[in-house]
């Protein structure tokens, strides 16, 4: 079928065929995966690198006219707040979208909201406090250090280091006075639970399928926090440095599963995810489980951790990509 993946991009500019040749030249980006795979499995792949203004990004799509548009925006203008947009845009002109609603994208970017609302569920969250841009930090008595802040807005540990984890009020005061500076958005001040690092991947819509568990493990701490920091995450030199590994969970009691599965679940469609999905988790030394976040547009480039994770439940990545379609189109047809 005639799929189109549409995503942000350094060369808004470039047409299918620039973007078709940077791939043959083995160039990384994960919408290159995304098409790779949706081409092995036969489809008619056009690649729309999203330009501004809007107007020729819905021009190419109307002369494709495609039956599915799989949606690997991460953002707009540089700014991963407005991704939710992109989805309204295409909801509006009537194409059929890979991924997250609108609604789901708008509110699980706000670190805050989200809590709420999967407490509101009955969902273990960190106690939070959330202070405006400008705003000077007051405590509550109730918020008891360690305290980690973060940006309300970001996500992919963007903002996240080893410093934004505070011990006094003194060091909260600078921390979130450098969150307002840095990023130009409120800071949400969460207390620290420490803890196994887990994310749970999920695929489907009113039958959700729950990947096999993903663990972050860290070497010798050496005096620093074991957090998902950005540099945890993406710096390959400083993952291997510090003996930082995402890893298969092991140990885990089946109860502690069963509570796990049944967590996400309901997350899941608590802040109204589509197709695909991943929960980040604390697991404390008695077996509570806390929800950080919940992502709703997680990376989906082959021999990572969502693919990996759905690899592990014996779907080659071709599958993997080729049921997120599956899964979107099922929904668009009910």
């Amino acid at each position: 079928m005639k799929i189109a993946v549409v995503f942000d991009t350094l060369h808004p500019e470039w047409d299918d065929a620039a973007y078709k040749k940077d791939m043959e030249a083995k160039v990384e980006e994960a919408e290159y995966d995304v098409a790779r795979a949706l081409m092995a499995k036969g489809h008619d792949v056009l690649m729309v690198g999203l330009a501004e203004p809007l107007g020729g990004t819905l021009e190419r799509l109307a002369a494709f006219q495609p039956k599915l548009v799989f949606n690997g925006c991460e953002s707009f203008r540089g700014q991963a707040r407005h991704e939710y947009a992109l989805a309204a845009v295409l909801e509006m002109h009537g194409y059929r979208y890979t991924g997250s609603p609108p609604t789901a994208l708008l509110v699980a970017r706000n670190k805050s909201l989200t809590k709420k609302i999967l407490a509101y569920h009955g969902i273990r969250v960190p106690a939070f406090a959330e202070f405006p841009a400008g705003e000077k930090p007051l405590r509550p008595s109730e918020l008891r250090f360690p305290l980690i802040v973060k940006p309300l807005l970001e996500d992919a540990s963007i903002g996240i280091a080893q410093a934004s984890v505070v011990e006094n009020d003194d060091d909260l005061a600078e921390r979130v006075k450098f969150i307002h500076e840095k990023f130009q958005q409120a800071a949400i001040v969460e207390e620290l639970i420490e803890g196994r690092e887990l994310y749970a991947g999920l695929l489907g819509n009113e039958r959700l399928q729950v990947l096999p568990l993903v663990e972050l493990t860290f070497g010798e701490s050496n005096g620093d926090h074991r957090i998902a920091t950005y540099k945890a995450k993406w710096d390959e030199e400083y993952r291997k440095r510090k003996k930082i590994r995402n890893v298969f969970a092991k140990g885990l009691p089946d109860d502690v599963t069963t509570k796990i599965t049944d967590i996400c679940t309901t997350a899941f469609h608590a802040l109204w995810l589509q197709d695909y999905g991943r929960v980040d988790l604390r697991l404390t030394h008695d077996n509570e489980v806390y929800v950080l976040e919940v992502n709703p547009n997680p990376f989906l480039a082959s021999e990572n951790e969502m693919a990996d994770a759905a690899e592990k439940a014996g779907m080659a990545y071709a599958e993997f990509i080729e049921r997120i379609v599956t899964e979107a189109l099922a929904r668009g047809a009910a």
